[in-house]
């Protein structure tokens, strides 16, 4: 594609004709198929000065954008005001999830039509299975065999009652501060609050170069009450022995930035939320300290929108215990 200016009156035009056509085909936008735009672009101001962007990318509704209509976003996404022209070279579409750019087709939440999804967002629990490294699989005996009880009831009327045996670290779980502190609070404790129809921000850096998810992956959205879900890709691996290698991880300034700023929950789909070459484990330790839940091991998040789910991860309430599995889902 070519270059393409566009003038500020251009610009409003067009950004009233795309949010139109963003509100008629958000069905579409939020199916299967997402797609994102990359560009290079430059931005002339009317009080002087420019703008110039190499490999730019935001979330566009359908693949057939045109200049105009990724100048549009690009102003949006940035809130950039004063824009006398905008020029926009080298575009391409390409099929990826969007990541919630600010005008965008994920931008806001989208309205209820009546229609809502379930998305699962837990790994199963098998016995045997691994789910980190160096930890024993869960074990699941009979304690009460149906022919064993048959004797109890009457025929044809007969119940099996098992035993299972498992470290709270299984499967999708989630850490309470008594995981990293002798005096935090356990799971009976915690409150419903902070673990149950909370509203989420997924945050993609699934193909990111680096393994760190640093504060500039998430200084973009608003994590205030809301459950912030790290959507890194690292659960491709989950079950294998190349699970645990080079993992994504959150660093210690992400965590402290989103103490900071009052999210209620953070989730992730990799092996840690710390880098486990680190034996401080500081995202433990400020996010736990912070009394914000963490839930590991999560997957399915690329099924999420960047925003509108309602997010639910509830361990049974065990007193003296910090860590245990959960049925994370979300409702979209």
């Amino acid at each position: 594609m070519g270059q393409r200016a566009c003038s500020q009156s251009t610009i409003g035009q067009q950004k009233e004709s795309l949010e139109l056509s963003i509100g008629i085909g958000n069905d579409e936008a939020m199916s299967d198929q997402q797609y994102r735009a990359e560009f290079d672009a430059r931005v002339e101001f009317s009080n002087g000065g420019h703008l110039q962007v190499g490999g730019f990318r935001v979330d566009v509704p359908t693949p057939d954008v045109t200049e105009t209509d990724v100048a549009t976003l690009f102003v949006a996404s940035l809130g950039l005001l004063m824009s006398e022209r905008v020029d926009v070279t080298g575009l391409r579409v390409l099929p990826e999830a969007h990541k919630g750019t600010r005008g965008g087709p994920s931008a806001a939440p989208t309205e209820p039509s009546g229609a809502r999804r379930l998305v699962e967002l837990s790994h199963v629990i098998e016995p045997g299975m691994t789910t980190y490294p160096g930890l024993p699989g869960p074990e699941i005996t009979p304690h009460i065999t149906r022919e064993g009880s048959r004797a109890n009831y009457a025929p044809g009327t007969e119940f099996a009652i098992d035993r299972i045996t498992l470290v709270g670290n299984t499967g999708t779980y989630l850490d309470t501060p008594y995981h990293r502190y002798e005096d935090g609070h356990d799971l009976s404790a915690l409150s419903l609050r902070r673990i149950a129809d909370l509203p989420a921000v997924v945050v993609r850096t699934a193909g990111s170069a680096t393994r760190a998810v640093d504060v500039g992956a998430l200084a973009p959205f608003d994590v205030r009450g809301k459950a912030v879900l790290l959507h890194t890709g690292g659960n491709r691996g989950f079950g294998t022995p190349g699970y645990a290698e080079d993992a994504p991880y959150l660093t210690a300034a992400a965590a402290q930035w989103l103490a900071d700023h009052d999210a209620a929950l953070v989730g992730i789909d990799s092996v840690n939320i710390d880098d486990t070459g680190d034996p401080t484990r500081p995202a433990h330790t400020i996010l736990l300290a912070a009394d914000v839940p963490i839930v590991e091991h999560l997957t399915g998040l690329d099924q999420l929108p960047p925003h509108g789910a309602r997010f639910t991860a509830a361990p049974p309430r065990l007193a003296r215990f910090g860590t245990f599995p959960v049925r994370a889902f979300a409702i979209t």
